[in-house]
C-alpha cells in the first residue's frame, strides 16, 4: 500500500515535471529588433513597405518640376505643402496614419519643402490658439486667423492584387500619390510606387 502511494506520488510529481517542461519550450518569447529592420512575416503591408514608400515618392515628387518652377518664380522660396488623405483600397487593414506621418517624416526632413498640419492635428491648434484667446497673457497669445495657407496638397490612394494557387501567392501593391495646386486645382505631379511579393506557404503536417 504505502509502495502504491509512493508510485503514485512520483508518477504526479514526475507528470507535473512534464507539464512544467512542456510549458517552458511552448512558452512566448519576445525579443527586441531594430525597428529599422525589414522583417516580413505575414507578406501583407507593414511598417517597411511605409517607409519605403513614403521615402520613394517623396523623392519622385521633390525631383518634379512642379517644385523648380515654383521656386524660380518665388526667389528660392519653399513651397509650402499639406498632406491629405490616402484611400485604403486593398483588401486588408493598413495603418494609413502611419503611412501620412511617414510622408510628411520625408517631406519635412527633406527641408525642400514647407509642411503644414492637417486632419485632427490642425483641429488641436486650433483650439489651442483660441484657448489661448481667453486664458493667455496678450504677449504671449498667438493670433487668430494668422495661420500659413498651403499652397498644394498631397493626395493618393492604396490598391493591392492578390494572386494565389495552392501554397504559392503574390501579392502586388501600388500606391499613386498626386500633387494638386489649390488656388487652381491642377494636378502639377503624379507620382507611383509598386510593390510585389511572392508568398510560399510551408507545408502542414510530417
Amino acid at each position: 500500500m504505502v509502495f502504491r502511494t509512493l508510485a503514485s506520488s512520483v508518477g504526479r510529481a514526475t507528470l507535473y515535471a512534464l507539464l512544467a517542461a512542456g510549458v517552458a519550450c511552448h512558452g512566448k518569447q519576445v525579443s527586441r529588433i531594430d525597428p529599422a529592420a525589414v522583417t516580413d512575416l505575414s507578406g501583407r503591408w507593414n511598417d517597411t513597405d511605409s517607409r519605403l514608400v513614403a521615402d520613394s515618392l517623396i523623392r519622385q515628387s521633390l525631383d518634379g518640376v512642379w517644385l523648380r518652377r515654383y521656386s524660380d518664380a518665388h526667389g528660392g522660396t519653399a513651397p509650402t505643402v499639406i498632406v491629405g488623405q490616402f484611400t485604403n483600397k486593398t483588401y486588408e487593414h493598413i495603418a494609413v496614419g502611419t503611412f501620412l506621418n511617414d510622408l510628411e517624416r520625408a517631406f519635412t526632413n527633406s527641408g525642400a519643402v514647407q509642411v503644414v498640419a492637417g486632419g485632427p492635428a490642425r483641429q488641436e491648434i486650433r483650439a489651442e490658439r483660441a484657448d489661448q484667446q481667453q486664458n493667455a497673457t496678450a504677449d504671449t497669445r498667438n493670433r487668430m486667423a494668422a495661420e500659413q495657407g498651403a499652397k498644394y496638397i498631397l493626395q493618393g490612394e492604396i490598391q493591392a492584387i492578390e494572386d494565389s494557387e495552392g501554397k504559392e501567392k503574390v501579392v502586388f501593391y501600388q500606391v499613386d500619390a498626386t500633387m494638386v495646386d489649390l488656388q487652381s486645382n491642377t494636378k502639377v505631379w503624379i507620382g507611383q510606387h509598386k510593390i510585389k511579393k511572392y508568398i510560399l506557404r510551408p507545408r502542414v503536417g510530417f
